[in-house]
This record gives structure tokens, C-alpha cells and sequence, in this order.
């Protein structure tokens, strides 16, 4: 199964989409766009982000493996 058939919907999603799917704030999530975390583009005059479906999975899947790292190290709390 491809990464575009797990997860249907729009090709590109915008800096609100990514804060309902990582249920974070407007502020960490432009932060994660800022830092380079999150890949993304601006479009338009007014320079509004958009991040393609793909890149929110690669760096949910990166999270997965820098959690399990962690925790195999024996580096995580609670």
C-alpha cells in the first residue's frame, strides 16, 4: 500500500490542518515548518505555507523512530 492510498484527502495541507492532525498549536506548528522539521512551501503573494500529505507522514514516521531510539536508550520520562 502506498502513502497515498493509507491516507486519502488533498495533496496539500495547510499550517491549520497540520495543528488538528498533530493536535498542536498555531505556534508549534509553525515553529516545526520554521526549523525545517516539517517540509514546506510558500505559495502565493502573502506567502501562505502548505505542506504536502507526504511530508506530514515522513515526519510523523522520523517521530516514531526518534521515540524508539529514545526509549530503547532508557531516555524517556513517565
Amino acid at each position: 500500500m502506498t502513502a497515498d492510498a493509507a491516507a486519502p484527502g488533498p495533496r496539500f495541507l495547510t499550517l491549520k490542518d497540520i495543528q488538528e492532525e498533530l493536535q498542536i498549536s498555531q505556534s508549534q506548528a509553525l515553529a516545526l515548518v520554521r526549523s525545517g522539521e516539517l517540509r514546506a512551501i510558500q505559495i502565493g503573494g502573502r506567502g501562505q505555507w502548505r505542506i504536502e500529505r507526504a511530508m506530514l507522514e515522513e515526519f510523523i514516521a522520523d517521530a516514531y523512530r526518534r521515540a524508539a531510539q529514545r526509549i530503547a536508550a532508557g531516555e524517556v520520562d513517565g
